[in-house]
C-alpha cells in the first residue's frame, strides 16, 4: 500500500484535484512533454511515409507500427506491472522508447531510412509505449487517493490531447522548416523530463505477505480474472469495436489532407490538433457526463456523434469546415475512451489493475491497429470519402451492440482486498505443495434451494476471478438439504493468494451464501491436499506429520470459513 501526503480538505469534483498531489504532478507535467514528443514523431513518420509512398495502406501502417505492440505485448507488460515495482518498470520502458527514438534519428540523418526500417523502428517506440502503459496507468492509484482516481483518469487523457491540440501543429511546422530528423530528435529529447520525474517519484508500498507470481502464472490469472468478470469482458469489447471502426478517422487523417483538402504537412498538422483540441474540450466533460448518464448512454451520444463528425470530414472539401468536425469527432473520442477506462479502473482491485488495464489496451489498440491496415486498404481499392463514409456508417450503427452488450454502471469506486484470516494447518507445506482441493458443505432448506443455486453460480465467477479452478456444485441425493461446494487451487500460495484478493463485495457474495445455511454449526469447511499417485516422494523415515507445522508466511491467528 503506497502512502500519500494529503493536502488540506477540498472537494474532490474538480478535474484539477489530482494536480494537488506532488508526485501525480510532476509526472503528469512531464508526459505532456513526452506525449508532445511522441505525437511529433507519429506526424514526421507518417509525412514520411507518405514521400516514400504512394500507397494509402502503407501510410496506415505507420499508425499500425505504433500501436500494434500494445496488442501484442499488453498482457505481459501487465503483469509485469502487477509483479514488479512500478515505477522501475515505466522508467526501463521508457529507456526502450528512448533507443527506439534515438535509432530513428541516427538513421534518418543518414539517410538510410525506408519504409521498412521506418515501421520496424515505430514498432520499438510503440514497444516500449506498451510496455509502459499498464505500469503507469495503474500507478496512479499509487500517487492519489480513490475518491480523486476518475479525474486523474480524465488528467491522464487531457495529457495526451493538449500534446495533441499542438503537437500535430508543431510537427507539422518542425517537419516543413527542417526536416523529420528535426522531428525525430526533439520526440528522444522529450522522453528525458518523464524519465527523470519517474526517478524523483519516491514510491513507497507494503511488501506483500506472499511471493510475486512466475509471469506465466501471473498473465494466466490475469487472464481467468478477466473472463470471469462479465463487465470487464464488456467493456473490453466495445472498445475494441469503438478502436476498429473509429481507426479510420486518425490513420487516414494524411490522405485527408493531401487527397481531400489538397494540402501539406502544415494541413495535416493543424488538422490533428483540430481533433486534439476537441479532445480537450471533450476532457474537461467527462465529470459532467458521469454524473448525468449512464455508461450505456454516454457511449451511445458518443458513438453517434462521431459518426455525424466522420461523415461531415468525408464530405467536405473546406479546411475551416473538416476542422470543425474534427473538433467534434476529438471532443466524444475522448469522452468515449475515458468512459471505458475509468470503467475498467474503477472494477478491478489492485492485485490485478496492471493487467486488467493492459487488456483493456490491447482490446482499444489492438482495434485502431487491424482497423488502420484495413481502412487503408479499403481506401486504396474504393477511396478515401468511400471508407470515411463507410467507417461513419458502422459507427452510427454501433449502439446496437448495447441491446446485447450493455454496458456497465460508470463511477463505482474500486474495490480494495478484504484480506481473511489464514487457516489452520497441522500438515507440513511449502508454498509449492498442492494441487490443494476445498470442499464447503451447506446445509439449505429445501425451499431455499433455487435461490441458493442461483446466488452460487454469481460464488463460481468470485472463486474463478481470484484463483479457483475445477469449481463444482453437488446436492447429495440422499439429503437434499445437503449441498457440496467444491473448488482446487493449484498451490499452496495460490489458495492463500485467493483468500487475499477477495474484495468487500466478493466477502458480501459469501455471506449471503452463508445466511442459507440452516444449524447451529457453521459449514463445514474441508482443505486436502491433493496426493495423486507418483507425487509424493518420500523416505521410509520421513513423518507424514511433523510436530513443528512449516510456516511459509507469516501467519495470522483466526480462522473463517473460506
Amino acid at each position: 500500500m503506497t502512502h500519500l501526503s494529503k493536502p488540506k480538505t477540498f472537494s474532490t469534483d474538480g478535474i484539477t484535484t489530482p494536480l494537488r498531489y506532488a508526485a501525480f504532478r510532476r509526472i503528469w507535467l512531464a508526459s505532456v512533454l513526452s506525449n508532445l514528443g511522441i505525437l511529433i514523431q507519429g506526424v514526421a513518420a507518417a509525412w514520411a511515409m507518405t514521400q516514400m509512398s504512394a500507397s494509402a495502406d502503407t501510410v496506415a501502417l505507420v499508425q499500425t507500427a505504433l500501436m500494434l505492440p500494445i496488442m501484442l505485448i499488453s498482457m505481459p507488460a501487465g503483469a509485469i506491472a502487477d509483479m514488479r515495482d512500478r515505477r522501475m518498470v515505466a522508467i526501463v520502458s521508457l529507456g526502450i522508447a528512448l533507443a527506439g527514438a534515438s535509432a530513428l534519428t541516427t538513421l534518418s540523418w543518414l539517410g538510410l531510412i525506408t519504409p521498412n526500417v521506418l515501421l520496424a523502428l515505430c514498432f520499438v517506440v510503440g514497444s516500449g509505449m506498451a510496455l509502459m502503459g499498464p505500469a503507469w496507468q495503474s500507478s496512479v492509484s499509487e500517487q492519489v487517493p480513490s475518491e480523486a482516481l476518475p479525474a486523474a483518469v480524465a488528467l491522464n487523457g487531457i495529457s495526451y490531447n493538449i500534446a495533441r491540440s499542438v503537437g500535430p501543429a508543431v510537427g507539422g511546422i518542425v517537419v516543413a522548416t527542417a526536416g523529420a530528423v528535426a522531428a525525430f530528435a526533439l520526440n528522444a529529447l522529450l522522453y528525458l523530463p518523464l524519465m527523470t520525474a519517474l526517478f524523483l517519484w519516491k514510491r513507497v508500498a507494503e511488501p506483500s505477505r506472499l511471493p510475486p507470481e512466475r509471469l506465466g502464472r501471473a498473465i494466466v490469472s490475469g487472464l481467468r480474472y478477466i473472463t470471469n468478470s462479465p463487465s470487464i469482458k464488456i467493456v473490453l469489447i466495445r472498445a475494441m469495436v469503438t478502436g476498429l471502426i473509429g481507426g479510420a478517422i486518425t490513420a487516414l487523417m494524411p490522405l485527408v489532407a493531401r487527397d481531400l483538402l489538397h494540402g501539406g504537412a502544415q494541413t495535416y498538422g493543424m488538422l490533428l490538433g483540430a481533433f486534439g483540441l476537441g479532445a480537450v474540450i471533450g476532457a474537461f466533460y467527462i465529470t459532467e457526463v458521469r454524473k448525468r448518464m449512464s455508461g450505456e448512454a454516454a457511449i451511445r451520444a458518443c458513438a453517434l456523434s462521431m459518426g455525424g463528425a466522420v461523415t461531415a470530414v468525408a464530405l467536405s472539401r473546406h479546411p475551416v469546415l473538416t476542422g470543425a468536425a474534427l473538433v467534434l469527432a476529438g471532443a466524444v473520442w475522448m469522452i468515449a475512451w475515458a468512459v471505458f477506462n475509468i470503467g475498467v479502473q474503477l472494477s478491478a482491485p489492485r492485485w490485478v489493475a496492471g493487467r486488467s488495464l493492459a487488456a483493456y489496451q490491447a482490446a482499444s489498440s489492438g482495434g485502431i491497429a487491424v482497423g488502420s491496415w484495413g481502412w487503408g486498404c479499403l481506401t486504396d481499392a474504393l477511396g478515401i470519402e468511400t471508407a470515411l463514409l463507410l467507417s461513419a456508417a458502422l459507427m452510427l450503427a454501433s449502439p446496437l451492440l448495447g441491446l446485447w452488450l450493455r454496458m456497465p454502471p460508470i463511477g463505482a469506486p474500486g474495490e480494495e482486498p478484504a484480506a481473511l484470516d489464514d487457516p489452520e494447518v497441522r500438515l507440513a507445506l511449502t508454498g509449492r505443495s498442492g494441487p490443494l482441493v476445498v470442499e464447503i458443505e451447506y446445509r439449505v432448506l429445501q425451499d431455499n434451494a433455487r435461490s441458493f443455486h442461483n446466488l452460487m453460480q454469481e460464488v463460481q465467477l468470485s472463486r474463478q476471478r481470484n484463483g479457483a479452478y475445477g469449481w463444482s456444485m453437488a446436492r447429495d441425493i440422499a439429503d437434499p438439504e445437503l449441498w457440496t461446494e467444491r473448488f482446487h487451487c493449484p498451490t499452496w500460495f495460490d489458495y492463500l493468494r485467493l483468500r487475499n484478493r477477495s474484495t468487500q463485495s466478493e466477502r458480501a457474495l459469501d455471506q449471503k451464501a452463508e445466511a442459507f445455511h440452516i444449524g447451529d454449526e457453521p459449514a463445514r469447511v474441508r482443505r486436502m491436499l491433493e496426493r495423486p499417485f507418483g507425487s509424493v516422494r518420500w523416505k521410509d523415515d520421513t513423518p507424514d506429520c511433523e510436530d513443528d507445522v512449516l510456516q511459509v508466511i507469516p501467519s495470522r491467528a483466526g480462522g473463517s470459513p473460506r
